[in-house]
């Protein structure tokens, strides 16, 4: 195995650790929240500070990762969220719904951190190996959608208190990724000076391939959280068991992350925006399953579909990303397009209960309908122009 490879394949299980952990989080989060919330349209306020922080964090977290280099960066990032995990275990256990919300924030910053795995992959990857290179990195997901949702369950009643053991182990679980990224060799990011030499940001980001990216990533992320953080709740008011619930997140994961084992293959393949688009019609599949019934089958199935749709967009709009930027312009292209995806995530999580109050869990699904009909038209917007381009190029080697 060369180096590219080794740092590659330590990343992804670091990706992987760090997904167990938020998988055992948004599997409980909302249900501790409902429990300590006073008024329960609050429920999902930690889940969506939690998001918001990790927006907060995508910028100074990728300044951080270039002064100090990543591997000490990410480390830095991992210490957070071992107390992230200590913080937790105190409130569910003493009650408190404001410190619960510190704890979900400080995972936030933690989760900022996390993000820039995948760029880590893509930076030491050769061109023809990049986007197998980010999707490898969030295949590390496919553990953690074996482990998570069955950690949530065994971990519910270690504990006095119900859930706090859920973050004990998560504690274990950012111990352990301190230990790989000991491991890890990441070479330094551009020099200061180099990345002021790049374009101004308001060039970059008024450039097709940027916009299409943002709102692929934004979109698709977006709904994903609506209906995933939604989805636990809506359960369990129409009375199916937590553990029925768990295993309807624990295939929403797999769904999420096991085609990254060939999503990199597809791209190459069919070209990154097909792929973008077949993650749109996997979510309208999706929703239109929830609108269908509210039988187990019925979430399962969609939730299903909707993990295999993110990671279709997902995927497909961060390889496109890496064709609007040149290696001088990469941290603060990275950062912009995080910062505005996180952004979008943490105001549909707070959203999603929200709705789920307000008008129920159609409201929800039409939500998200109206969400992937905006990807929808961006990313058959610049295939039209992608093609226009082409004939213009086939035109002028014909003359």
């Amino acid at each position: 195995m060369n180096q590219a490879k080794k740092t590659v394949f330590l990343l992804a299980l670091c990706q992987a650790l760090a997904m167990t952990g938020s998988i055992v989080l948004f599997t409980t989060a909302a249900l501790i929240g409902s429990t300590l919330a006073t008024d329960k349209s609050l429920a999902t306020l930690p889940l969506a500070l939690l998001q918001l922080t990790t927006m907060l964090t995508t910028i100074p977290a990728a300044f951080i990762l270039k002064r100090w280099g990543r591997k000490l960066g990410f480390m830095a990032g991992v210490v957070v969220g071992l107390g992230s995990a200590g913080l937790g275990t105190y409130a569910i256990a003493a009650g408190s719904f404001v410190l619960f919300n510190v704890a979900t924030l400080l995972y936030g910053i933690f989760n900022g951190f996390v993000g820039y795995y995948r760029f880590a992959a893509a930076d030491v990857a050769t061109e023809a190996f990049r986007s197998r290179a980010i999707s490898f990195v969030i295949a590390g997901g496919i553990l953690a959608a074996l482990v998570g949702p069955q950690l949530a369950t065994w971990t519910k009643d270690w504990l006095p208190a119900t859930f706090a053991g859920g973050f004990v182990a998560i504690a274990l679980l950012q111990i352990l990724t301190l230990l790989l990224l000991s491991w890890v060799d990441l070479p330094p990011l551009s020099p200061p000076q180099q990345q002021e030499r790049g374009r101004r940001l308001g060039a970059i980001v008024q450039q097709p391939v940027f916009i299409v990216s943002v709102l692929g990533s934004m979109m698709g992320y977006g709904v994903m959280v609506l209906l995933m953080t939604a989805t636990p709740l809506a359960m369990v008011a129409v009375h199916h068991p937590f553990h029925t619930a768990a295993s309807v997140i624990q295939w929403h994961v797999l769904g999420m992350f096991t085609p990254s084992l060939f999503t990199g293959y597809l791209i190459a393949r069919f070209g990154v925006l097909t792929m973008i688009l077949t993650g749109i019609c996997l979510n309208g599949l999706c929703i239109a399953i929830n609108l269908a019934g509210t039988n187990a089958p019925h979430f399962l199935g969609a939730l299903l579909l909707l993990g295999i749709g993110w990671n279709f967009m997902f995927i497909g709009s961060t390889t496109l990303l890496t064709k609007a930027y040149t290696p001088m312009e990469q941290t603060k292209t990275q950062a912009t397009h995080d910062f505005l995806m996180f952004s979008f995530v943490a105001f549909n999580t707070f959203l999603s209960g929200r709705l789920l109050n307000d008008w129920g869990w159609n409201g929800v699904n039409y939500t998200g309908l109206a969400l992937i009909g905006v990807a929808l038209v961006a990313v058959g917007y610049l295939r039209q122009q992608m093609g226009k381009i082409s004939v213009v190029n086939s035109c002028s080697k014909g003359s």
